[in-house]
Order: structure tokens, then sequence, then C-alpha cells
């Protein structure tokens, strides 16, 4: 390359010096082709003739065709053909029997304003052999297509360079050259794509023997993979998504290949993070437009996108928030574990909370801590790049990995999505609106938005994929009006089809009052007319009120040619309008639509109301749990900390609880237990227990023994099905000697007792039946010194039990995993339990920790 700059520019020694540039670099991209792709001579011819610098470059690989991938600025490879393409004002190639030949010209007029791209060239091997890659996500691909060839060169150049990553340099070449054919052939069907899908069927033409060409290319990828790992490239290792969508491509390409059928990209599982949950790409407008509090981060740390909901539940503004970095809401405490998580992931490609729900604090713009549910999910952008998205929830409402512009949790039981095109569909799989839709194709819709709600984590996220469906099926967009506290109507979903096409966003959200002068064909659907069909937006004589015009807006600002507004009906109550709109006069809203339209508002009505009726039950619980959680003492050598987590699966407040509370004869009070249920029932329960321990504990001031006896009779007398695991200890002072942990049990998992040394054992005595076997029969007690520094732990089983995992394993698990945190301060000791032991856990976690200091009062540990 080096040989070649100077060539070129002792050629054009008498030329402009801007065109003498623009060629030496033009030039040392191609020769740079030639070494990694072709791996022949390259041959340099360099001309000027009228000012017009005319330059080739040859090599000797005519079977090598010519690749461009468009590459982004950002990009560490494929930039060399568009910067010829931008630069120069022709250029083009021509292959012969013994090789291929680049050329370009640069004038002295410089390059044209709208540069030509590339022509495609057809593979050299012919029609070749039929492979199909089902539901390829547009952006993923692109991520995946670019970090390969990275990883590629990066392995080409350390292999010359003489460093031994276990490649041998004959694979190397192999897998060079298969990746370029499997580029050339998707690029030349995305070609074929019609513009605007998101999610394709790719069909590709492959060399009929090119299966252990693959194989070989999936092998030196993995190489590369770990040597990216090791820090011997200078690049980083793929992101789990990624590395799992490579794998997938090449996979199916040998498989089908060998007479394997194929596996669509959608039903591959995978680990949290890595799975195939979302194919839209990135879209900072889907964050502004969720009502889920969501931030996104960039690669580099940096927020590049927050919504208002995210903004107030931290005491910030929206757009203060861009630009800052993400530790800007992460408590100090846990700052350092954050980078180290996060450069870990970029070092490693390997996650540890990405896709999982997460129970940890966020700290507020006062300081103080905000205790949320946290899922991460990672989105490609249309160029390629990585945003990491993140959704947070209160803690006692938090979702699992949700829905929302980062992604939608995935039923526990994948289906095969349907790929074969919508009913009366064209060529590019779009439906034409044809009328003669069969019983089943009806019924088939209907049950898809059915499920499609009733499987959401929350009702926003179900209305977005009902929106997907529709938009994929029925519509070209549509829109979901709800009445929201009393006569205000909020625009909670609104979805289409063109991912580059007009932006709706400012016509989400509340919408004007649905006043007396409305009489447009949203404000009469809310007052209980329709099916309405509407041949073109509403006409001005019915703009006579600030929510009309805002319909119509939103009518131009989409395209829409005709749409059908209907009213959705629960409980014999108005609740909202749903809008399906199409755009293109070849294909109308017809009558004949209206009967299954009816239908769909119909099932569409009851599962917005049921899913209201769920969240106003949850709220009720979830207001009762966090008006039991106590204030913990804060004064005195007792150090004390606590967590509460509802269920990450069930998204229910349950029965667990944590109490402590200090006696009138100055010993404190531990409580932790757990009432059988998940509900409203559990909660009530739980508030009861609570109450009535308090009580006696309060008024007897009886050893942790007798005071459960007294608990497990008033509780069989007044609830005799009622059934409770509970611990209830006391700590004392004993003047200048450790302090002294007494406690009884009922039923509950041990205490867990660290020292600030690491060990770490559990104090199995004291354990009795749990509460509502036998109420008369006498508990047994326990006594334990506590050291200075020592840490005290108790826990509900949500912390540590897993289905497929027995009990013993589980508390081994913890015991290790808190003995590491010995030394820490409590409230990272809480947290890192949390996070380490507490993601996607099925049941509700309650912690309570306790760590005495030194008589004297020094702040110790």
């Amino acid at each position: 390359m080096a040989r070649a700059r100077r060539f070129v520019r002792a050629a054009l020694g008498d030329v402009a010096p801007e065109l003498t540039d623009t060629a030496e670099l033009l030039v040392s991209e191609l020769v740079t082709n030639v070494v990694l792709h072709a791996r022949t001579e390259a041959e340099v011819a360099v001309r000027v003739d009228g000012g017009t610098v005319r330059v080739r470059v040859g090599d000797g690989r005519p079977d090598r065709v010519l690749v461009p991938q468009g590459a982004p600025p950002y990009s560490g490879t494929g930039q060399g053909l568009p910067l010829v393409a931008r630069l120069s004002s022709r250029h083009g190639v021509e292959t012969g029997e013994r090789g291929k030949t680049v050329w370009f010209e640069l004038g002295p007029e410089g390059p044209p304003r709208y540069p030509q791209d590339w022509e495609p060239v057809a593979a050299p091997f012919g029609p070749g052999a039929s492979v199909t890659l089902l539901d390829v996500p547009a952006a993923l691909c692109s991520a995946a297509q670019q970090h390969r060839h990275t990883l590629l060169r990066e392995t080409a150049l350390a292999v010359a360079a003489g460093h031994d990553l276990g490649v041998p340099p004959q694979d190397l070449a192999v897998a060079q050259d298969m990746s370029n054919v499997i580029t050339a052939a998707v690029a030349g069907a995305l070609r074929r794509w019609p513009a605007g899908e998101l999610v394709r069927s790719l069909p590709l033409a492959l060399p009929p023997d090119a299966g252990p060409a693959v194989r070989t290319l999936r092998a030196v990828l993995d190489l590369a993979e770990e040597g990216a790992r090791a820090e011997h490239l200078l690049t980083l290792p793929a992101l789990p998504r990624q590395r799992l969508f490579q794998q997938w491509l090449l996979d199916q390409i040998a498989g089908q290949l060998a007479g394997v059928d194929p596996t669509a990209w959608t039903v591959v599982p995978g680990e949290p993070g890595a799975g195939p949950s979302e194919q839209a790409p990135w879209d900072a407008g889907q964050v502004a437009a969720s009502r889920v509090p969501t931030i996104a981060a960039d690669e580099r740390n940096r927020i590049v996108a927050a919504n208002g909901p995210a903004a107030d539940l931290l005491g910030w503004n929206a757009d203060d928030l861009v630009g800052r970095p993400l530790t800007a809401l992460i408590p100090e405490h846990l700052r350092r574990r954050h980078l180290a998580a996060f450069t870990s992931l970029l070092l490693s490609g390997r996650p540890r909370i990405l896709g999982r729900s997460v129970p940890l604090p966020a700290l507020h713009r006062d300081g103080r801590l905000v205790p949320v549910r946290l899922v991460i999910l990672p989105q490609e952008t249309a160029d390629g790049r990585t945003v990491f998205v993140a959704q947070l929830a209160p803690r006692a409402s938090a979702p699992g990995p949700a829905a929302g512009p980062a992604g939608r949790a995935r039923s526990a039981s994948r289906r095969e999505p349907d790929r074969s095109p919508s009913p009366g569909a064209g060529e590019d799989g779009r439906d034409q609106g044809r009328s003669d839709r069969s019983a089943l194709e009806r019924l088939t819709l209907l049950a898809d938005t059915a499920t499609a709600l009733s499987n959401a984590p929350d009702l926003d996220g179900g209305l977005r994929d009902v929106g997907r469906i529709l938009t994929r099926r029925l519509a070209d967009w549509c829109a979901v009006d709800l009445f929201v506290d009393g006569a205000q109507v909020e625009r909670v979903s609104i979805t289409h089809r063109f991912p580059h096409g007009p932006r709706p966003e400012r016509y989400g959200g509340l919408l004007p009052t649905v006043s007396d002068t409305a009489r447009g064909p949203l404000a009469r659907a809310l007052r209980g007319a329709g099916p309405l069909l509407l041949s073109g937006p509403p006409s001005p004589g019915e703009v006579t009120s600030p929510l009309d015009a805002h319909y119509v807006g939103l009518f131009r600002t989409m395209g829409a040619d005709s749409a059908v507004v209907a009213p959705l009906r629960a409980r014999r109550q108005i609740i909202g309008a749903l809008t399906i709109a199409r755009r293109g006069g070849d294909r109308p809203f017809t009558e004949e639509d209206l009967p299954l339209v009816r239908d769909l508002v119909s099932s569409l009505a009851l599962g917005v109301d049921s899913a209201r009726l769920h969240q106003e039950t949850r709220d009720i619980a979830e207001r009762l749990q966090r008006s039991l959680l106590p204030v913990l003492p804060s004064d005195g050598p007792l150090r004390l900390a606590a967590r509460y987590a509802s269920s990450s699966a069930t998204a229910q407040v349950g029965g667990d609880w944590y109490d402590t509370f200090v006696l009138p004869n100055g010993d404190t009070a531990l409580v932790i237990g757990d009432v059988t249920g998940h509900n409203l029932d559990a909660a009530i329960a739980m508030s009861q227990l609570r109450s009535m321990l308090r009580g006696i504990a309060v008024d007897r001031q009886e050893p942790p023994d007798v005071v459960l006896r007294r608990l497990d009779m008033a509780n069989h007398s007044l609830y005799p099905d009622a059934t409770a695991t509970c611990i209830y200890a006391l700590v004392k002072s004993t003047g200048d000697g450790p302090w002294e942990l007494v406690h009884s049990s009922a039923g509950h998992l041990p205490p867990l007792l660290i020292g600030p040394d690491g060990r770490a054992r559990y104090l199995e005595d004291g354990s009795g039946l749990l509460l509502g076997v036998a109420p008369h029969r006498s508990r047994p007690r326990a006594r334990h010194p506590i050291p200075a520094h020592t840490t005290v732990l108790l826990y509900t089983d949500g912390l540590i039990e897993r289905r497929d995992e027995s009990l013993d394993a589980s508390l081994d698990r913890l015991r290790r995993h808190a003995a590491a945190l010995a030394r820490e301060p409590l409230d990272v000791f809480c947290d890192e339990l949390l996070i380490g032991l507490g993601a996607d856990s099925e049941d509700d976690i309650a912690v309570l920790a306790l760590r005495p200091t030194p008589p004297h009062g020094s702040a110790g540990h």
C-alpha cells in the first residue's frame, strides 16, 4: 500500500494537490481490498488527460466480485468502495478472464452532487443453490455483517504479524472468501427487498458446494471471537445478539445446503439479552412516545434518549438527561459495579443483566434512592450500531422483560410466526383489502390480537403488539384512544408499517377534550357511534373543535385515504376508540370490512377492560405493600438495610414482608415473613399478621418463641386456614461484649451470619413449624453472639429458590455470594444480593440485614 501511494504521488506530481490527495486515498483503499480479499498482486495505473485523473487498480481474481457494503462512517470495514463512489467523478469495474480492474476518475469539477452507487454484480457461480433466511431483522443483520468483516480483517492482520490465534492461514483465506460470497448474496437479496420492511425473508443464491466453507467460516469466527475477548485483536467481541445471529445465519446456510429445513430467526431461543425478542430497529421517537419509563444509552455509556415518564420518576427534565453519562442515574455505591459490568460486556461480549428483570435502586435528582426493576435490552440502529434501552418501573409494579421501544417479552411458549402473506396479500406481502376473507382467516386475526393483548405484561405493551399485528395484516396504521380520568382521552398507542415514513408521535399522549362542540368522527365514536367508514380525512365542516382538528392533523400526517373508526365498549360504557387506516386509493376499506372491525373492537375492548381491572387490583396491593414497609432506624450502633422486590414473573404483590422496630426495653426487633400467595388476599393477610405481631411484641416484650406462639394462636383463631412462615428476632446489647441475637423461626429459611472475614454460616437452631399448623405447641429459641462488623441476613425464599435446583444448592449459592460481600457497606451488600440473585425471580423478595458497630460507636464497615 505504501508503494502504491508513493507511485500515485510521483505520477501526479504536477496535478492539483487536492486531486493528488484524493487519488492517493482511493488507491490505498482499493489496494487494501486486493490484499485482504483477492490476495494477489495489485497492478496500479495512473494517467492524466486534460485535467482529469484516471486511475486503474487490478488484481488476479476475476471470480471475486465486488461487495459494496454501504458501511456507515464509524464502521471499521467496508468503506473503500463507498469512498470511491462518493469522491470520484466516475467509477466502474471491468472483469476479464485473468483478473478484474476497478477504475475511477477525478475531474477538476469535483465529484457529482448525487454520486451513483456501484452497480450490483451477479454471482460468478450462476444461479447456485437456494437458501432462505426467514424473518431477518435488517438492523441486526447489518450490525452482524459489519462485525464479521471487522473480525476477519483484524484476524488477517494479526496472523500476518505473526500472532498465533489458532487460525490456519488456509482456513482464514477460505473464511474471508466465504464471508464475501455471503455478503454479496445478502446484498443482492436486499436490493429486491421492499423499502420500509423491517423483517424480511431473504432468498439467497449460493454455491451448491459451499457447505464446508461455511463451516470453516464459523470455526474461524469462533476463534476470532476468543482472540477479541483475550484482547489480541484491535476490535471488541460481538455483543450477545450479534453473536447469536451470526451463528444462526451460518448454521442456516450450512444446514439448508445439506437439506435441512429452514428455521426462522424469530423462534431461536437464546440467553437473556441475546434472543430475538425485538425486530424493529432503534428509534428515539418510540422512546418519546412510550408511557413506560425508558432511558437509552450508547456504547460510550452516554444517555441518548429519555422519555417524560422516566424523567418524572427520577426528577429530571427529559432534555436535560440527554448527553449525560448514565452514571448520573446510578447511586454512588453502585457506580463502580456498573462501570465494571459495562466494560466487561464490551470487552467480553458476555452479559450479566441484559434481558433480565433486575431489582435495584436508581438515583433521584434530589439524591434519594428510587427502588425500581430494571430491564435492559440491546437494540441495533438502522445503520448497525448498538443502543442499550433500559425500562424502569417502581419496584412494586415491576414488569418482566417487557414491552416498549426496547423490546417486548416473549410468551413462555414461542410460536412459529406466520410467514405466509396475509389474507388477500399481493407479491409484497401486503394486504390488498379483499373482502373475501375466509372465516378461518378472520378468526385467526381475532385470536392473534386477543393473545397478544393477554400475553403482554402490561396494557401499553399489549396494545403495541396488537398494533403491529393490525398494521401487518389489515391496515397501514392504527391508533387506540382510551378514556382516562373521566372525560380526558389519551392516545395510548399509534402504530404504522412505514418506519421511515411520517412521524406521528406528536399526535400521541393526551388529546384535546371531547367538548360538546366536537362533531368529527373520533368524537362521534367516543360517544358510541360506529364503526364509521371514512373515505378520506374528515371534511372541513366536521372540524368544529380542537379534538377534530387534532384528528385531521393525524390523518394528513399519515396520508390516510380510507379508514374505519369504531368505539370500544366494555360493561355498557365507552372506554375508547380504535382507528385503522390505509394509504393508497387502490385498496380502500369498504362496508364489507365493518363486521370484522366490530368483532375486533369487541375483543379489544374486553382485553383492555380486563387489563385495567387487573391493574387496579394490583395498584391497591402495591399501595398496601408500600404503606407497610417500615422506616429503618438510622441512629445508634446498629446499622440496618432492607430491600423489597415484587415478582418479575407475576408483577404482583404477595405476602413477603420485613419489619424492624425498637421495643420499650431498648431491644431491636427484626421480623421477616412470607404468607402463602401472590395476590391482594396475600397482601391483606400479611398486613394483618404484621399488625398482630407488632402489638403482641410491644405489649408483652417476651422472648421470640413465646411471641411467635401467641401470634400463631391469634392467627389460628381469626384466620384458621391461613399459613405463613416467620422469623422473630431480638438484638440485645450486652454492655461491653458483643451484641446478641435471640430468635425463633416458624418454618422460615435460617438466618445467615457473615463475619467480616467472609466466613458465613446458617443459624439452623431455633427452627419450628410454620404458623397455622400447631398453634399451641411450644417453639424453640436460639441465642448467638454477634461480634462487631458481623452481618445478620434475613431473607425470603424468592431470593434463592429456583425450580430446577435443590434447596441445599440454593442456600450454598447465597452463602458464597454473601460471603464475597462481607466487607461491603450494607446498602451495597443488599443491592448486590438482589442484582446477583434476585434477577428474574418468580417470587417476591424481602431482605433485611443488620450489622453492629463496636461499642464505642466507630462507623466500621
